[in-house]
Parts: structure tokens; sequence; C-alpha cells
């Protein structure tokens, strides 16, 4: 195909908004190879992505983050950094999709794709740090993996099958919001039981009938 029509054009600003929020690297990486290989014709915002030296400097990042995605707490601190880096690039590429010459649709693409990237974001880092709770790595490895996954599967989706993307991607973004909530309801609880305990309080995850039998025994 020598070019993308609509419905390949809005899915791929989606998935590139969205994906940007969880490996904003190698959408770049990928989206790059793909126009250098000729394997996608890239609008014109997102030709400069398959120059080489792009594409050698998002390869390298990719190196980098694929091992620190996997380190417990390294990975929330990865996380945390990249919060002012993945939401704005997200809304520039999404919007680069359309490019200068679809300047209405660009602005619809930029806030769309930021609120995406953000959603994702959000969704990885508040269930990344629920699961750095447990003291298994194996599912750390495991999370970042499928989210390895995710990304180069939803890109070649949205221009192979864009409507097909695009109601899995109203089911992605469900469960994303969904994440959120119950990561954050953990995480919330598991502050709060260490603020108390660390301020002398009773611990809020021990039942009143436990401590009550606790001091029957005679240890306060």
């Amino acid at each position: 195909m020598d070019t993308l029509d609509l419905p390949q054009l809005l899915a791929l600003s989606a998935a590139i908004g969205w994906a940007s929020g969880v490996r904003l690297y190698l959408v770049v990486l990928l989206t790059g190879l793909a126009g250098y290989l000729g394997w996608v014709p890239l609008p014109g915002g997102l030709q400069l992505l398959a120059h080489p030296v792009v594409i050698a400097a998002s390869g390298f990042m990719v190196f980098i983050e694929f091992f620190a995605d996997k380190i417990p707490g390294l990975d929330s601190l990865w996380d945390m950094v990249h919060t002012v880096i993945r939401i704005p690039a997200g809304a520039a590429l999404a919007a680069s999709v359309f490019g200068a010459d679809h300047a209405v649709m660009a602005i619809v693409a930029a806030l769309l794709g930021g609120s995406f990237a953000a959603t994702a974001h959000v969704a990885k880092a508040t269930t990344r740090a629920a699961i750095n709770t447990s003291p298994e790595p194996f599912s750390n490895v495991g999370a970042s993996l499928v989210e390895d996954g995710l990304v180069p599967a939803g890109l070649w989706l949205a221009v192979a099958h864009p409507l097909v993307f695009l109601l899995l991607f109203v089911v992605l973004l469900t469960l994303s919001v969904w994440l959120i909530r119950k990561s954050w309801r953990f995480l919330r609880a598991l502050f709060g039981r260490l603020a108390s305990i660390f301020s002398g309080r009773p611990d809020p995850g021990v039942t009143p009938a436990f401590r009550l039998g606790r001091r029957e025994d005679g240890q306060l």
C-alpha cells in the first residue's frame, strides 16, 4: 500500500499514543524501522523516526529499558522519571500521524494521544508498584514481558486491522482504568498501614479480636 487510509491513521494515532505510555522508546524504534525498511508508508510527520540516527538512539534506549524495567524497584523509579517524558511524547507522536496539513485532526490527536499515554503510564506505574510489594521477582518480569509484547502487537494491529484494534482498544482502556483503581486502593491501604506502624498506632491490618487476644496473653 502506498498510503494509509483514515481508519488506519486513526488507529495508528491511538496506538502510538497509548503505547508511548508503556514503551516510548520501543514505539519510536518500531515505527522508525517500519518506515526505513519500507514495511509501512509513514505519514510525513513520522518520517523523521526512520532516520538511522533516530533508530540507533531509540534502539540503545530500548536495550537499557528492557533490563531496567525487569528489576523490582528500579522499574518504579524508571516509571517515575519517565512521567514527564512519555505523556508529552505520546501526544506529540499521535499528532505527527496527521501533521501540519491536517491541523485540526493533529490537535485532536495530540489531546487524545496524551490522554491515552497518561492512562497507560499510570496503569503501568501503579500496577508495577503494587507488584513490587511481592518479594518474588517473577511476577515483575512476567508483567514486563507482557508489556514488551503488547506494544508491537498493538502497532501491527492498528495498521493491519484498524477496526479490530479500535474495538480491542476500548477494552484495553477499560482494563487500564480498572487496574489503576485496584492498584491505587491497594497502595493507599499499604502506605496507610505502614504510616500507622511507624507512628506507633495500632496496625489497621490487624483485627480488633486479634489485638484483644494478644492483650489477654499479656503481649502488648
